[in-house]
């Protein structure tokens, strides 16, 4: 284990300038507002403040003021990669082994907000946390051969955490999070105990065939409310909110031409899902920009945290994104629904994943909870394994130091 310092050269902090100012915006249609797109005042008042005001290096020693490490972890079939990831332990000794996972486009630092709670004793759990870089994200190395897929980040993770000396550990995750969970509940349960997830997808209804008792249930349960709602929500990220993925999982390539030498483009697109996908959040402009800096100045670039997209639907190893998506035994959950997430199920739908033992309700927030609703999603870990709750004591650290 070696730590890790953010150092991005002065060089690269020039060019990114040079580029910024070099740019030729399109134009845009009167009263298009959200519609078509992230407006045109908006990127344009964002890059300006990127050129000429945005402080990298604020930013990179808030980062660096974290517990970064990194180390080397060997993939089945794959080069050994260099893995970034933050570590910060708690001093109780019985705190749990809790895995962060990300996805895109958010970054290790998502989980930040909820560092100081979670390595405090509070109903009587704290955490020791481990939050990567997924490679092809942030600071971990990229994968230079095709085939890439889900199993493989659950490997790489798996075997991070026993590196760290955490052979059981429990995950919190949601978009890619969620399914890396997934397949790492399926892959090592022996070693996964448990996972909360905040993004909930499902195959449909319970079926009779598979779930005979949830089919029961879900068939004398009218839809609430709150179940319209979030069908509503569900039927426009596939509607209207969507394209990206089908280009990410057909064509990333194509597409990292552009998001890898336009940092407006990168810009852009990115700041769209910020606004689109949170439950009216008040995103400053600091905050995006970093967040979309950790991802310009990533060090495997900015096109290869696609190619997620493209492996995990086309896999031969069995581990397809739809499989995430189904009965997973063993592995305990929690689930978080809110109601501005990309996909907004009912509660008979979610229990079809797995044995579900703790469930909350959200009067607010969307697809990137543990930034924007650190505190609920801080509460529900608490209650989810503190004293009470059904994870109580399921796993105790016996971490290296």
């Amino acid at each position: 284990m070696s730590e890790y310092n953010i150092a991005i050269p002065d060089a690269a902090l020039e060019r990114l300038r040079q580029k910024l100012a070099l740019t030729r915006f399109p134009d845009e249609l009167e009263g298009a507002a959200w519609d078509y797109g992230a407006p045109l005042d908006d990127i344009k008042r964002l890059t300006e403040y990127w050129e000429n005001g945005f402080d990298w290096r604020a930013q990179e020693a808030k980062l660096n003021a974290l517990p970064n490490f990194h180390r080397p972890i060997k993939p089945d079939g794959f080069p050994e990669l260099d893995i970034h990831y933050v570590h910060q332990r708690s001093a109780a000794p019985d705190a749990i082994p809790l895995l962060f996972i990300h996805g895109w486009p958010g970054s290790y630092v998502e989980v930040t907000k909820m560092l100081p709670a979670l390595q405090q004793l509070t109903n009587g759990v704290s955490f020791h946390v481990v939050a990567p870089s997924l490679p092809n994200f942030g600071w971990s190395e990229g994968v230079k051969m095709k085939g890439f897929g889900l199993k493989d980040y659950a490997v790489v993770l798996n075997r991070l955490m026993k590196s760290l000396g955490y052979d059981k550990y429990v995950t919190q995750g949601g978009d890619w999070g969620f399914m890396i969970s997934r397949v790492i509940g399926l892959l090592f349960p022996d070693s996964c105990l448990a996972s909360h997830i905040n993004m909930i997808r499902s195959d449909g209804p319970p079926k009779w065939s598979k779930n005979p008792l949830l089919a029961l249930q879900h068939a004398v349960t009218p839809y609430s409310a709150r179940d319209k709602a979030g069908f509503a929500r569900s039927q426009w990220f596939l509607t209207e909110g969507s394209g990206y993925r089908t280009e990410q999982s057909t064509k990333p390539q194509t597409l990292g031409y552009a998001l890898t030498d336009s940092p407006v483009g990168l810009l852009a697109w990115i700041y769209e899902k910020l606004h689109d996908w949170t439950d009216e959040y008040r995103w400053s402009d600091d905050e995006i920009l970093t967040w979309v800096s950790i991802y310009w100045f990533s060090t495997a670039g900015p096109a290869a945290s696609l190619r997620i997209y493209y492996e995990a639907t086309h896999t031969k190893d069995g581990v397809h994104r739809d499989r995430t998506h189904q009965w997973i035994p063993k592995v305990k959950l929690g689930l978080c629904h809110s109601p501005k997430e990309l996909s907004v199920v009912p509660h008979t739908w979610a229990r079809t994943l797995g044995p579900v033992v703790y469930e909350s309700q959200k009067t607010r927030g969307g697809h990137f909870a543990a930034y924007e609703i650190p505190d609920e999603i801080t509460t529900d870990l608490q209650k989810m394994f503190g004293k009470g709750g059904p994870c109580y004591r399921i796993v105790a650290s016996n971490a290296k130091l």
